[in-house]
């Protein structure tokens, strides 16, 4: 059997986001699912480390990797479309489930349990995805206001206040030690040669 799995998780660098706002850069959908696994591992290390957690850190990473893979087939559709209402939301959510089963079923039946406890990953394991998610939402706007586009400004302070809601002690540390060197120049963060 061909598999055209890979096919569609190629397709990912076609997808861009942020569509309804003015962007000074694109973002798709397969360079922030790779900053979603990374901030995620990241956060699963934090729980592990500071606060008691059980994660599987190399898991979270992966689901935050596969966390987007629907919209390879439905587009990104923008978050205040999505969240309009109850009934959007839900249909929405119907419509990903189909997307994510349509990509599921073009796996060699021998890896379809291994990909859909990452694409369908469980309630718990995906609160830290999630989390990560609305973090590079975040760092998003601060590239964005840094780079004078104001635009972003009021997302970033919205989404900011979202973050603290949370109340998450892993994220609530990255805010502090990770996301104040966003607002850096590659000469302030000394990475010139």
């Amino acid at each position: 059997m061909q598999s055209k799995f890979f096919a569609f998780m190629a397709r990912m660098k076609f997808v861009n986001r942020w569509s309804l706002m003015r962007n000074t850069t694109t973002e798709n959908i397969a360079e922030h699912s790779l900053n979603v696994s990374m901030i995620a591992h990241c956060l699963a290390l934090i729980e592990n480390k500071f606060y008691g957690g059980k994660y599987d850190v190399f898991k979270i990473g992966m689901i935050g990797a596969y966390h987007e893979t629907s919209e390879v087939i439905t587009g990104d559709l923008p978050t205040p479309i999505k969240y309009f209402s109850k009934e959007m939301r839900d249909s929405y959510k119907s419509v990903e489930k189909i997307a994510n089963d349509t990509l599921l079923a073009t796996l060699p039946k021998d890896f379809v349990a291994d990909f859909d406890e990452l694409i369908n990953a469980s309630e718990e394991e995906y609160l830290l995805v999630k989390y990560a998610d609305k973090l590079t939402a975040y760092i998003k706007c601060i590239e964005e206001t840094a780079c004078g586009n104001s635009e972003f400004k009021q997302a970033g302070a919205s989404i900011l206040l979202e973050l603290k809601s949370f109340n998450s002690k892993s994220v609530d540390y990255f805010l502090e030690v990770f996301i104040p060197a966003y607002s850096m120049t590659l000469d302030e963060l000394g990475g010139r040669v």
